[in-house]
């Protein structure tokens, strides 16, 4: 019924759990999980993941944030992006949350890995998972100068305003919520996630991080990406199945994934 489309089962607080993970999710009719890769040093345990486990999926990138990792070509990420269950390139974008002292025009390095994802896609045919902080005009103006629409993708564990929501789907992009919106003070994302349309959007965990109530403070799973669900379904008035069901079927979609 639920598919996870970003969660982090490579990172060490999940990987060394994964069994009763894959359990929980079974229980929880959480049917599928996409694992995100955030550096290409950490592609081959992603990878392995979604070769070992017929439920898993992965994807292919470097998270903005990362520095001083290794910088693929684009060329690289195409390659990696037609190997077996790889979905989608990324995670990519831009993060200026955490300049540490930087001025924007010092973070030209992450505009430029950026620009590689979106070529990459587009070559790959394959959407892309964009995580987008403090940066969201300068992450579509990227989009557009590269014609980043041509690839798609989702705009991962969403933070931004109507506004930005609303022309990322003009682009064709899709909106994805993670258990950010159960939380307490997050009325004003709540209202967005009830005024976009229903066939953009998509749930996920991005766990371990960002556990939704009511299991906030502890370390996030694929298994509660169900209440993602449930507090998308009571801010539209839809039932828990309707919004399941259209979760789904937007994540097959963007993903070609396979039911």
């Amino acid at each position: 019924m639920f598919i996870d489309s970003h969660c982090h089962l490579s990172f060490p607080e999940l990987r060394a759990q994964l069994p009763q993970i894959l359990t929980e999710m079974a229980a929880a009719q959480v049917e599928q999980a996409i694992c995100i890769c955030t550096t290409m040093e950490e592609f081959d345990q992603v990878h392995a993941l979604a070769l070992a486990h017929p439920q898993l999926f992965a994807t292919v990138g470097v998270h903005p944030d990362n520095e001083d990792v290794h910088e693929p070509s684009v060329e690289e990420l195409v390659a990696k992006a037609a190997l077996p269950r790889v979905l989608a390139i990324g995670e990519t974008g831009l993060d200026y949350y955490r300049l540490n002292g930087r001025s924007l025009a010092e973070m030209e390095w992450q505009r430029e890995r950026f620009r590689t994802h979106i070529r990459a896609a587009k070559l790959a045919s394959k959407p892309m998972v964009i995580h987008t902080r403090s940066s969201a005009a300068d992450t579509l103006a990227i989009l557009k100068e590269e014609g980043g629409e041509a690839a798609g993708g989702v705009f991962h564990c969403f933070t931004e305003s109507l506004d930005i929501a609303l022309q990322a789907v003009e682009l064709g992009f899709y909106i994805s919520f993670s258990g950010i919106v159960t939380f307490k003070n997050a009325g004003d994302l709540r209202e967005i996630a009830a005024a976009l349309p229903l066939d953009r959007l998509l749930i996920e965990t991005d766990s371990p991080y960002l556990a939704p109530v009511p299991y906030r403070g502890k370390t996030n799973s694929p298994a509660y990406v169900p209440h993602v669900a449930r507090q998308l379904a009571e801010v539209r008035g839809i039932s828990v199945e309707a919004m399941a069901e259209a979760a789904t079927a937007n994540t097959r979609r963007l993903f070609q994934l396979a039911s």
